[in-house]
């Protein structure tokens, strides 16, 4: 059923519109998480044919310096820096895609893995998961056999060797050292997460860190604050949007393709149309409250 909204979706036009009309003067940043390389090569061109695709850091020197963009600016993005993130090295170097990759500091470079994915049995637990105090979440991961910072026999994360070799073709930013849900984290947490993930990529890796792609999206003032004093000069969000040169840019809005496994989920979600259509659903069947 799905494939079949998706192509009626795509032929409607309506990505076509939100694509020349709603992107065409604003800077669409996609999220991906373990995009499979057999769909990498189609996903890459077709972006590259329909979009102008610039890189994260030029983006934020245009907002630095007040220089515009092209018309249809795409930014590309991948949050966590799973294992399978390497395998699409080939691809941006063949297609010359600027990319960023957000890396769980304390998890890439081990057999650590991410709590979100280390059993199937967490899958039915995930949102409940992440609504509860971190302190509470992580004794509750016990009871399915995790432990952060546990080494594990399967490798979920990239490793050490091919940060290294990737560095040169992709932008790594931060996605905090274990991914929390910020909110959920007391401030002396929170600062380490955030604070600590930068000086590790910076020191093991050599990376200029500059960004923070909030883990789940989830975040609060005091999140951009402590980022702020941990010398971010970035946020990336999973707010619905699109994003300009005026855009604060500790709140930058993106647009979920969730891995499109076809083509035409692919195009449907990247115009941000399939986004858009859930938002207002939500807003639709939000219960209406009277005032007294």
């Amino acid at each position: 059923m799905n494939n079949i909204y998706f192509k009626l979706m795509r032929y409607s036009g309506f990505p076509l519109l939100f694509r020349e009309w709603v992107q065409r003067n604003k800077v669409t940043i996609l999220m991906f998480h373990d995009l499979d390389a057999k769909n990498a090569a189609s996903t890459f061109l077709w972006l590259k044919q329909n979009y102008h695709l610039i890189g994260l850091q030029e983006y934020l020197d245009a907002v630095q310096n007040g220089i515009s963009l092209p018309k249809k600016s795409l930014i590309l993005t991948f949050d966590d820096g799973h294992a399978g993130n390497y395998q699409l090295l080939p691809f941006i170097k063949q297609y010359q895609i600027p990319v960023t990759i957000f890396l769980c500091s304390d998890i890439v470079g081990t057999h650590r893995h991410f709590w979100f994915k280390h059993s199937k049995e967490l899958k039915s637990n995930h949102q409940h998961l992440k609504k509860i105090p971190n302190a509470e979440r992580l004794e509750a991961l016990k009871v399915f056999g995790y432990e952060q910072t546990q080494e594990y026999e399967d490798r979920q994360a990239l490793t050490n060797d091919e940060i290294e070799e990737m560095k040169s073709w992709v932008d790594f930013q931060s996605h905090t050292c274990f991914h929390p849900c910020l909110p959920q984290c007391d401030e002396a947490t929170a600062r380490e997460e955030i604070a600590v993930s930068k000086q590790h990529l910076e020191r093991d890796y050599g990376l200029r860190i500059n960004t923070i792609s909030y883990p789940n999206g989830d975040y609060t003032d005091r999140d951009i604050c402590l980022a702020k004093e941990a010398g971010y000069i970035c946020g990336i969000t999973v707010d619905y949007g699109f994003n300009d040169l005026h855009t604060d840019l500790f709140q930058l809005k993106r647009i979920s393709v969730n891995d499109a496994r076809s083509m035409d989920e692919l195009i449907v979600k990247a115009s941000g149309c399939y986004a858009f259509m859930k938002q207002l659903l939500k807003r639709k069947h939000q219960p209406i409250v009277k005032q007294k």
